[in-house]
């Protein structure tokens, strides 16, 4: 058996709601959280999904995942409050299979508007190339 395999859930939450909710807005941070909880247990990321309001049954999710050798992390309930559909129908989903749920449970940063205006411009403007740094 190789190493226990992490799915990363972010939420996929509208550039709109950047100015209310910039952490739900910035996937790159929230998967960036879940990498380096991964990676402090010895884990590895195998997916990093995107999702908003997903049924816990999606086949998405279930692609590839092996009962007792992978799991699912996101960086705090809330993200999985917008990202699925209902965090209790895909838990007890996740018990049936035999897949852990964990949440990284660390503070979400603090965004000032220099922080904002990055993910704001990455979010915008992905076809231009701009990777946000």
């Amino acid at each position: 058996m190789g190493p226990v395999r992490v799915t990363a859930i972010a939420s996929l939450t509208p550039l709109a709601e950047l100015d209310v909710d910039p952490f739900l807005v910035d996937s790159r941070s929230q998967h960036a959280m879940c990498a380096h909880w991964a990676r402090e247990r010895g884990y590895v990321v195998a997916r990093q999904l995107l999702v908003r309001g997903v049924r816990f049954d999606h086949g998405l999710l279930w692609d590839g995942v092996r009962p007792g050798t992978d799991l699912f992390v996101a960086p705090s309930r809330r993200v999985l409050e917008s990202a699925l559909a209902s965090v209790e129908e895909f838990t007890a989903e996740c018990a049936r299979r035999g897949v852990r749920v964990e949440t990284v449970g660390h503070a979400e940063p603090s965004y000032d508007a220099a922080m904002k205006a990055r993910v704001h411009r990455r979010l915008s403007m992905p076809t231009a190339g701009y990777d946000g740094r």
